[in-house]
């Protein structure tokens, strides 16, 4: 059983306009908050934490109306196309309201666009596991990470390329990830059947399940041990998120302060991360095939442990510092990439949506409480406690996740039994 790349791709088109637009999101958004209406620091946080609030209750139960749609074009598509169609048409008044300087315009339509953008995230991202049996998830979640970091840096580009001057027009930047977004999803409708691909795995994935998930989906009901490892895995992605959102959130500051780091260098760390789970995005969802997920990312935990451990004894910057960031991106990525299809696995083919907004439920709440708790040992303690403070966390998560005991994939079954001894690729 080989993953059909070129539909995994198109699959992931819905995720790519998502990165994208939170990726503008992320960056225009505060400096429009403080530049134009002249807002302090913590009410920027505050309006920014917003999505991160409306997530952990929307998503789950946008995620289960999903699992109960049946339409003639698929339970995920409808929820996509008017999420997207909502997002773009509300997204473009926010530049207005900043030209014109209408405060309550632009809450409003931020909070109206947080709901849009809401409405079709874990749809879209439960489109993945739908359209993909079982024992290729890993692989297939590693191209829509892939897919999603394409579009991130799409709009850096874009902000990098239309941003001029103290006061610019954030216009083109917003059109031009509208563009992308209604390209992406016209993409998706165009070449990606759901309704009928759909139910062409779901024949595949009965063939392959085991009786627990036989028995899911006969009572709705997990069994004893599976809700068990449901609830370990779960905690383990609260647990792992804590650790490295502290790091994400605090790290400008840490490295001015810390290491003596001035302007923007502070960045080149970042990118050294990104670009080492980029690159190691496809490798992770081979090597999880083989050796199973658990395993992967017990793996990138131990190398996230290592290098948060690491960077606490050093006082100044140094080049190997850069090292130890290439490790904790290897390191993210083999847990990104395998924990979603873990927890899709457990549950039953009519939850998947559910079981997605269940997962953002818990990564969202770790990236509310995370910057609030670690700022303030930051704060009244030390800004050196931050790494310890990761590690603490990260060591949390490897425990947990020793606990779970499903989830993993399974090596497809042999349709002969003289092929389950045939060892060639």
């Amino acid at each position: 059983m080989k993953l059909n790349y070129r539909r995994t791709f198109f699959i992931g088109l819905a995720f790519l306009s998502i990165s994208a637009f939170w990726q503008m999101y992320d960056n225009i958004v505060p400096l429009i908050l403080q530049g134009t209406f002249h807002l302090n620091e913590t009410i920027t946080g505050g309006i920014m934490a917003a999505d991160n609030v409306l997530a952990v209750f929307l998503l789950p139960l946008l995620g289960s109306l999903s699992d109960k749609a049946d339409t003639r074009f698929g339970r995920r598509t409808p929820f996509i196309v008017v999420g997207t169609v909502l997002a773009v048409a509300l997204m473009m008044v926010l530049p207005y309201a900043d030209r014109t300087a209408n405060f309550a315009l632009f809450v409003g339509a931020l909070f109206f666009l947080l709901i849009a953008m809401g409405l079709y995230r874990s749809p879209a991202v439960a489109l993945m596991p739908d359209l993909t049996p079982k024992p290729l998830r890993s692989q297939a979640n590693a191209v829509i990470n892939l897919m999603g970091a394409v579009g991130g840096i799409y709009t850096l580009g874009l902000i990098s390329l239309l941003l001029k001057g103290e006061k610019p027009d954030y216009t083109p930047v917003f059109a031009g990830v509208a563009g992308l977004m209604v390209l992406a999803v016209a993409l998706l409708l165009l070449t990606v059947r759901e309704k009928r691909l759909a139910a062409l795995v779901a024949e595949e994935n009965l063939r392959e399940e085991s009786e627990e998930e036989a028995e899911a989906d006969r009572t709705g009901e997990l069994a004893p041990d599976v809700k068990r490892s449901l609830q370990m895995i779960l905690l383990s992605i609260f647990l792992w998120f804590m650790a490295y959102n502290a790091v994400t959130t605090a790290f400008s500051r840490y490295a001015r302060t810390v290491w003596g780091m001035e302007g923007g260098g502070f960045a080149n760390c970042l990118m050294v991360a990104t670009v080492a789970a980029i690159v190691s995005y496809i490798p992770i969802g081979m090597i999880s095939a083989r050796v199973g997920r658990r395993r992967c990312i017990q793996g990138g935990l131990v190398l996230m442990l290592v290098s948060f451990f690491a960077a606490i004894f050093f006082v100044r910057y140094h080049g190997a510092i850069n090292i130890g960031f290439a490790l904790i991106g290897m390191g993210w990525a083999a847990v990104s990439v395998n924990s979603l299809p873990m927890v899709v696995e457990m549950c039953s083919s009519g939850d998947v949506g559910k079981y997605t907004g269940l997962y953002y439920t818990f990564s969202m709440a770790a990236q509310i409480v995370t910057p609030i708790l670690s700022g303030a040992f930051l704060q009244y303690v030390s800004y050196r406690t931050l790494f310890p403070y990761a590690c603490v966390f990260t060591v949390a998560a490897m425990f947990t996740m020793s606990r779970v005991r499903h989830g993993d994939n399974r090596p497809p079954r042999k349709k002969k039994l003289l092929e389950n001894f045939d060892t060639e690729d």
